[in-house]
Order: structure tokens, then C-alpha cells, then sequence
């Protein structure tokens, strides 16, 4: 239903309908209302993240730091400047992304090419940050974004190509595969990870083989179990964490902790800034603030997160499916998957269904990179979403309304098998 939905999408811009890849900005569409819904999911998560980053980080900030708003401080700077970016992406129209797509893939493959050579600023035996002063930039986040706005490019360019293998599967799996190679050098196999499944989403949804992709998922899958084996601390944290009580007082301790979270939390929760777990749960503020809100609100405040992460990314998708063109619906929809992969992954290792992978929690977990970076998205999405559902005649502006086309009649047997019963 999806990938026959964004085929439709193609259909339409092939037959003029809808906006090519190559229109003006279109000043019709920057008039038009954002997804209120989706705009109003960001900025609660950003809220509550601000909220939920204090009251998981007090007690380390002021054995620290000797300020227990250290990082509520902080992090009340990031969501200012993030919830200002989103709005400025959502004013700026998603089009002009189209001839930035080259530069920006370039910009962040070298940033994190410096990570690798030894520009990269250690933390948690990761050189995983660029230094630009007292603010620390991690590359990684924006290889996620960075490689979801050129498969939308060339997946929209190549339209019915993407189902060959030399051109439309070969050379996508190439560039995600350099930036998943930078990744693991730092290292990051959770971000490298999070690459792959962006890459094979959006090659399953332009429409591209099953046949190619499970092809190159199970040698994904060889080569990563290959990494995890042959790498010693990877494998050792893989077995802690199949042996956790045996490894609850060393290399799963973090998870161990976690999950004791969830566990105490109950039903309801022990009350917001009530957790005690902020005492022997590392770093709680950073990749595990989801077991404090499990602790803190219980069950029923982790439903409420998961419902809010798949309300996002389910408006993000409807952005996707209304957008005037394909450029539009395969960056709307690789942006949401961006959210909800990162999401999925984020809430499994916290609960101890994978092992630790490093990976923020979007909008929630503490640091300037992940929230800038994903409030652009969302910025972005929000763009996507005010110039969903166009009439036709908004999209190509130097189009006189009385002039028929010869393609009408084609435009018109295109709605009809896109619009079934």
C-alpha cells in the first residue's frame, strides 16, 4: 500500500500534476498552515524532555558540578535554539534542499572523516565529537539526516530505475555504506545500524526489489555479526548482555540498572523528580532518560511516549503521502523513520531487549547535537506538511490555467488508477 501509494506520487509528477524536482520555491505553499498536530508533538516531546533531562540529571550535577541545573540549564539552551530551528526549517521550502543535497553529503562525510583521523574528541571510548570551542559537534547525528535528503533525491530522480540493480540499488548501498564505515571507526555501531535500516526503508518503499534487499540484509546482517564477534569489547558486551545477572555489578550494570527502573516504576510511577535510581544509574540524562520516566511515571507514562513517538512518525508518514512530489514524500518519509528508528532502538536497549548501542532518544535525551538535528527535521517535515495537498495549478507557477495540456488526458487516467475505491 505504501510503495503503491509514492508510485502514485510519481505518476502525478511525470504527468505534470504536481511540482517537479527542479520548481521554484513555492511561495503559495510557505502561506499555507503546518501540520498542527505534528507541530504540537514536537514541542511537547522537547518540553517534556527538558523536564525529564533535570530530574534524571540533579544528582550527578551536583556531585559534578556543584549546580543541580547544570544540565537543565544547558539543555533549556538546546531546546530554545532547537524549537527556533524548527521553525525556521518550516519557513524555508523543503525545494532548496534539492541543490544543497551534494554539498551537505560531502560537509558531513568529511566531519566525520575527521572523527576518524584523529580530530574526534573522546567520550565513553568513542571519538564521537568535533570541538569548536566549549560546543561539541557530533557528525554522526547529521549523517542520519544528511543520508535521508540525497536517497530522497536519487530515489526521486531515478523514479522507475531504482528497481535496476546497477543503477537504482547498487549506488545507494555504496554511500550508505561509507558513511556506515566512518561510523564504526569512531566507534558507532548503533549509528551505523540505524544507516542501514534507513537506507533499505526508503529502497522498499521507492519500489526497488525485495529480491536485492534481502539480499543485502542477510550480508548486512553476516558483516555485522562479524564486526560484534571480532571486535573483543563488543563481544564481551554482547555477552554480558545475554548473562546479565551475572554481569550486573560490571559490564551490565547500565542495562541492569535500567531495567530495575522500569521494574520499580510500576503501574503509575514513584512521582515526577521522586526516582532513585538517578543515584546508580549512569549517564541517566543522556541514552537512558526513558528508564527514569519509566521509574518516575510508570508504565503508563512510557505507553504515552511510545503513543507520542508513533503519532509523530504516523503524521509524518500522511505528510509524506499528501507532499506535491516525490522529492517531498520520500524525504517526509525517511525523516519519520529516522524518528521512529532511532526511537525503537533507543527504548529496546533501555529495556534491555538489545544490547547498549549508544543512541539517543529523539527530542528527550540530553545534548545540543540530536536536538538541533532533529528539530530541523522536524522543521523540515512541517515544510513538507504546509505544501501537502496542493491544487494543481499551485505547483507549476508558469502555467497559464487556460491552456490545455497534452498530457491531460493521460493526467486524468493516472488520478483514476492512483484514486481507487
Amino acid at each position: 500500500m505504501m510503495r503503491e501509494a509514492l508510485r502514485n506520487v510519481r505518476r502525478t509528477v511525470e504527468v505534470q500534476l504536481a511540482a517537479p524536482l527542479d520548481a521554484r520555491p513555492n511561495a503559495t505553499g510557505a502561506s499555507r498552515p503546518v501540520d498542527a498536530v505534528l507541530a504540537a508533538l514536537v514541542v511537547a516531546l522537547v518540553g517534556f524532555g527538558v523536564v525529564m533531562v533535570y530530574s534524571a540529571s540533579a544528582v550527578q550535577a551536583t556531585v559534578q558540578y556543584h549546580d543541580p541545573q547544570f544540565f537543565l540549564k544547558r539543555q533549556t539552551a538546546y531546546a530554545l535554539g532547537g524549537l527556533s530551528t524548527m521553525w525556521a526549517a518550516s519557513r524555508v521550502d523543503y525545494h532548496r534542499l534539492y541543490k544543497l543535497t551534494y554539498p551537505v553529503l560531502v560537509l558531513v562525510g568529511l566531519l566525520l572523516l575527521a572523527c576518524v583521523v584523529g580530530f574526534g574528541h573522546s567520550g565513553g571510548g568513542a571519538a564521537r565529537w568535533l570541538s569548536v570551542g566549549p560546543v561539541h559537534v557530533q557528525p554522526a547525528e547529521m549523517a542520519k539526516a544528511a543520508l535521508v535528503i540525497w536517497l530522497a533525491y536519487s530515489l526521486a530522480k531515478k523514479a522507475e530505475r531504482v528497481k535496476t540493480f546497477t543503477v537504482g540499488f547498487l549506488p545507494h548501498l555504496i554511500v550508505a555504506g561509507v558513511f556506515m564505515l566512518l561510523c564504526l571507526k569512531q566507534p558507532d555501531f548503533g549509528s551505523a545500524v540505524v544507516l542501514l535500516l534507513l537506507t533499505f526503508t526508503m529502497l522498499f518503499v521507492a519500489g526497488a526489489k525485495v529480491g536485492y534487499i534481502l539480499g543485502a540484509s542477510i550480508l548486512g546482517g553476516g558483516l555485522g555479526a562479524a564486526a560484534i564477534r571480532f571486535r573483543e569489547y563488543r563481544y564481551e558486551r554482547y555477552l554480558a548482555w545475554l548473562h546479565m545477572d551475572q554481569h550486573r555489578q560490571d559490564l551490565a550494570y547500565q542495562p541492569f540498572q535500567s531495567v530495575m527502573s522500569f521494574g520499580s516504576g510500576g503501574p503509575t510511577g514513584l512521582g515526577l523528580g521522586r526516582g532513585l535510581q538517578t543515584l546508580y544509574l549512569p549517564e541517566a540524562h543522556t541514552d537512558f532518560v526513558a528508564a527514569i520516566v519509566g521509574e518516575e511515571l510508570g508504565f503508563l507514562g512510557v505507553a504515552a511516549v511510545c503513543a507520542a513517538y508513533l503519532l509523530l512518525v504516523g503524521r509524518g508518514v500522511r505528510a509524506a503521502l499528501r507532499a506535491p512530489d516525490d522529492f517531498g514524500a520520500f524525504l517526509a518519509f525517511g525523516l519519520s523513520t529516522m524518528f521512529g528508528v532511532q526511537a525503537l532502538v533507543n527504548l529496546s536497549v533501555a529495556l534491555a531487549i538489545l544490547p547498549t548501542k549508544g543512541l539517543t532518544l529523539p527530542f528527550l535525551s540530553y545534548g545540543g547535537s540530536s536536538l538541533l538535528v532533529n528539530a530541523a527535521a522536524a522543521g523540515v517535515l512541517l515544510n513538507i506538511s504546509r505544501q501537502g495537498g496542493q491544487p494543481a495549478q499551485d505547483s507549476p507557477p508558469d502555467a497559464p490555467d487556460d491552456v490545455p495540456s497534452e498530457h491531460d488526458g493521460a493526467g486524468a487516467d493516472a488520478l483514476a488508477a492512483g484514486s481507487g475505491p
